[in-house]
């Protein structure tokens, strides 16, 4: 028995159930608040055939967890331990080869660095070798410097958080201790421990790859996946988790229980428009970025913007997706938070068109339809 309420959100119930009908997922879990209210906290569909998904289920994030590692990263520019300006390879000076000597932290953060799109290894190489290989490697052939990064700068990112560490733990350990347990997200994990793996199985949630009206199982539940971190993209837990991370940006950086997680100003500083009115090469879009986080971009195509918040969606929303699968936000015009995870990968433009439909349907049954200019 479902726990979703359709009857409050019956275009949101209807985009969900379209797409378990078209096979793009079996089931979505959704977390709306409002004014710091919780509104949904819910799951519709099912996990495995048979089998209801439910509130509880841990699921990956992917991309949408970019925004915590960002996160960490300014609570260290805060604290003076780096600045914004700073070269990479004054932290790593390895990173210097092959002409990326005075890339800095913001490059990385505003997906400016145009680092060489190669494949990192993960998770079958080690932490070690993967950062020797990005540092060895040098910028794009094409000279692009506006190009999305899933995964190398977000490395680099983490490997500059566990060398000023000095408490020299790993970046899962930061993740978890700095970020997650303040903000009460419990059930997240960057990399879930060796010895508490076989705790949570039960809890994972399956994902699976959609292709042809046919859902088959992915493999994002396997050991390797699930214990080995990577600071853009390993980030899982359930939804309502991510969307207590936008509601302490909405509070300023505070969280519910009053703990300061960052200070107002870097939050401003964290949300508003760093890359502006470039076309990006790898979304094939024009995307505004703040720092480690996506900017509104409807004024570029609100029908056509990769991971956007509906078309209904205030100019100064912020927040990030997952790859085919993920969406966390928060609208400080609507004072709105909206987080969702579907456990089907459709392929990248059928689930943009599925999230975007989504997020429009949310505002639309909040009657917030209102395009604030």
């Amino acid at each position: 028995m479902s726990d979703f309420p359709a009857n409050l959100f019956p275009r949101t119930s209807r985009i969900i159930q379209q797409g378990i009908a078209e096979q793009l997922h079996r089931g979505v879990q959704l977390y709306i608040s409002r004014d710091g209210q919780v509104l949904v906290d819910a799951a519709l569909g099912e996990n495995v055939p048979g089998a209801p998904l439910t509130r509880d289920h841990i699921l990956p994030w992917l991309s949408a967890g970019k925004p915590l590692t960002a996160t960490l990263i300014l609570q260290r520019t805060e604290a003076g331990l780096i600045e914004l300006e700073q070269p990479v390879a004054s932290i790593i000076p390895e990173f210097a080869a092959s002409g990326k000597e005075f890339l800095t932290l913001k490059a990385l953060l505003t997906h400016s660095a145009g680092l060489k799109p190669i494949a990192t290894g993960w998770p079958r190489r080690s932490w070690q070798d993967i950062v020797d290989k990005i540092c060895q490697s040098g910028t794009r052939r094409d000279g692009a410097t506006a190009a999305y990064d899933p995964a190398r700068s977000w490395f680099i990112l983490g490997e500059i958080l566990q060398r000023i560490d000095s408490k020299q733990r790993s970046i899962d350990q930061i993740m978890r201790e700095d970020l997650l347990l303040p903000l009460g997200m419990n059930n997240c994990w960057l990399a879930i421990p060796e010895n508490r793996f076989e705790d949570f199985r039960s809890r994972l949630g399956q994902t699976d790859t959609s292709q042809n009206g046919r859902l088959t199982p992915a493999s994002g539940n396997s050991r390797e996946y699930c214990l080995t971190p990577s600071p853009g993209g390993s980030l899982r837990g359930p939804i309502r988790e991510l969307g207590r991370f936008y509601e302490m940006l909405l509070r300023g950086g505070t969280t519910h229980s009053g703990q300061v997680i960052l200070q107002p100003e870097t939050v401003r500083l964290m949300t508003r428009r760093h890359r502006q009115g470039e076309f990006d090469v790898t979304f094939q879009h024009v995307v505004d970025f703040g720092l480690g986080i996506i900017v509104n971009s409807n004024r570029y195509g609100a029908e056509t913007v990769p991971y956007g918040f509906g078309k209904f969606a205030g100019e100064a929303a912020f927040g990030h997706g997952g790859s085919q699968s993920s969406i966390g936000f928060a609208d400080p015009d609507n004072r709105l938070v909206v987080a969702a995870v579907a456990n089907g990968l459709p392929g990248e433009e059928v689930h943009n068109r599925r999230f975007r439909d989504l997020n429009t349907a949310i505002y639309e049954d909040l009657s917030l339809l209102h395009r604030l200019p």
